[in-house]
């Protein structure tokens, strides 16, 4: 019994070490468990309300026609926000952050969606490569040391070895001195909010097809903490789902084609 008690208090030493020390670790056990039921965002369109609405632009010719369709739902990250303005006021908002890509939705109308985040995030990138990468987003993705300077208020050698370390992880790249995100149109200069046109509720859902997240929880908030500043706090954060229906096109010759729609929105999916 003397022992067993031994074990037993090493082995949940280990589970609070490991679930305190690497959140991500917890965060990918969970999403393994067996769950009834989840929080999901309610749809604001029926696959045949989409079906109606759509049809002239999916069915190209009197040749196809709409197969079956099923519903998928795709998980985000919710966070309750609060932030400084340019203006020196606090706002607060919300942030709905997908954890399939690692981006963050810009708006709930258009899914305009951040670029540039998931890199970070794969890079392990800090506050300090994310200030960097920050201030050259902020200044058109074209930015010189001395502008990086003023904005780190670093000293030189420290300013050098931080730009090299984003330069190593291929996050920035440097021609003729001006330094750039490393990436095709990147995205990352903006208020820290997703601006949300409709009411985002959600319920409790039972549906069996859910995404597996390629991004924890821990990753998301680290890098949205990093990325926007001292003054950006998460006040709180929920998983939710956003449903999804995968709608199949039958074509003359039998083959078949898969295409998928917001439900939130009503609109295709790449």
């Amino acid at each position: 019994m003397f022992f067993t008690l031994i074990f037993l208090g090493s082995l949940g030493y280990g589970l609070w070490w490991v679930a305190d020390s690497h959140p991500e670790l917890k965060d990918r056990a969970i999403q393994y468990l067996p769950t009834s039921s989840f929080s999901a965002l309610e749809p604001r369109f029926t696959a045949n309300q989409i079906m109606e609405n759509e049809r002239p632009k999916i069915l190209k010719d009197s040749h196809q026609h709409f197969g079956d369709y099923s519903m998928v739902f795709h998980p985000f990250l919710l966070m309750e926000v609060k932030f400084s303005r340019s203006n020196h006021t606090t706002g607060e908002g919300v942030i709905l952050w997908d954890l399939l890509d690692g981006e963050m939705v810009l708006n709930t109308q258009t899914w305009e969606k951040s670029h540039g985040f998931a890199d970070c995030i794969h890079m392990h990138a800090d506050s300090y490569e994310l200030k960097i990468i920050s201030t050259i987003a902020k200044n058109g993705n074209r930015a010189d040391r001395q502008t990086l300077s003023q904005a780190m208020n670093l000293e030189s050698a420290m300013l050098d070895a931080w730009i090299d370390r984003c330069i190593k992880k291929k996050l920035i790249a440097c021609h003729q001195g001006t330094y750039r995100i490393h990436l095709e149109s990147p995205k990352m200069a903006f208020t820290p909010i997703t601006q949300v046109n409709f009411p985002l509720i959600t319920k409790n859902s039972k549906h069996p097809e859910k995404l597996k997240r390629n991004f924890s929880t821990a990753q998301i908030t680290r890098i949205a903490e990093a990325a926007f500043g001292d003054d950006f706090a998460i006040r709180q954060t929920h998983e939710v789902y956003l449903p999804i229906y995968s709608i199949t096109i039958q074509n003359n010759d039998g083959s078949y084609q898969t295409t998928y729609w917001n439900a939130l929105n009503g609109m295709r999916l790449d």
